[in-house]
């Protein structure tokens, strides 16, 4: 699945990162920034940081910078985090509870809308704030959340039955912490993170330099 409007996806990612740092930023302090301070916030050239702006209009004027509360606004509204962004949770191991405690979710207006798992000990309780209900349900439960994005962090020999019961939900992103690659239709977009992949690349880079 490609963004909507053609926009790659790695300047989609970096407008998340510029939104990100924005909103870290005090605008009681810092009323405007410039493209050099962004980019240096964020690891990218300010030149970058600049193209990629400009594929949504003019922001910022020559000399002023951009205006750090407008430039926020416009960016969560080109990522849709303009509103509250529901999001499923299917999965309520380690992993899946560090997801439910990660503070940072109302910042972005992203909330954890159902929570799923399979474990006995699980279901019918609330854990952390949230009532984990069976996977069982998420035909009937998934459709009233109106959700359009699940993060998966369950065992790889399950991830794709739950993704095509998400798919056949409507959802259409799907955040997969599964060691598995997901078999998905065109429409819909799959961002994969593995910790031992990162790590790999890490390890390969780290052993050349000694």
């Amino acid at each position: 699945m490609t963004p909507r409007g053609d926009i790659p996806s790695p300047t989609l990612e970096r407008l998340a990162e510029y939104l990100r740092c924005l909103t870290e930023t005090d605008v009681d302090v810092e009323e405007f920034i410039s493209s050099d301070q962004l980019g240096k916030r964020t690891r990218w050239p300010a030149e970058l940081v600049r193209r990629d702006l400009s594929y949504f209009g003019e922001f910022g004027r020559r000399g002023v910078g951009y205006n750090v509360t407008l430039l926020r606004h416009a960016l969560a509204r080109i990522l849709e985090l303009n509103r509250p962004q529901p999001v499923v949770l299917v999965g309520l191991g380690n992993l899946g509870r560090a997801l439910l405690t990660y503070p940072g979710w109302d910042r972005f207006n992203l909330f954890i809308a159902a929570v799923f798992d399979t474990d006995p000990r699980l279901v019918g309780k609330r854990v952390l704030g949230h009532d984990v209900l069976n996977a069982d349900a998420i035909p009937e439960v998934v459709p009233t959340t109106k959700a359009r994005m699940a993060m998966l962090s369950v065992p790889g020999s399950a991830a794709q039955e739950v993704a095509d019961q998400l798919v056949a939900c409507g959802i259409r992103g799907l955040l997969n912490f599964a060691p598995l690659a997901l078999e998905v239709p065109k429409t819909v977009l799959v961002r994969n993170v593995s910790f031992i992949t990162e790590l790999a690349v890490l390890s390969h880079y780290t052993a050349q330099e000694q």
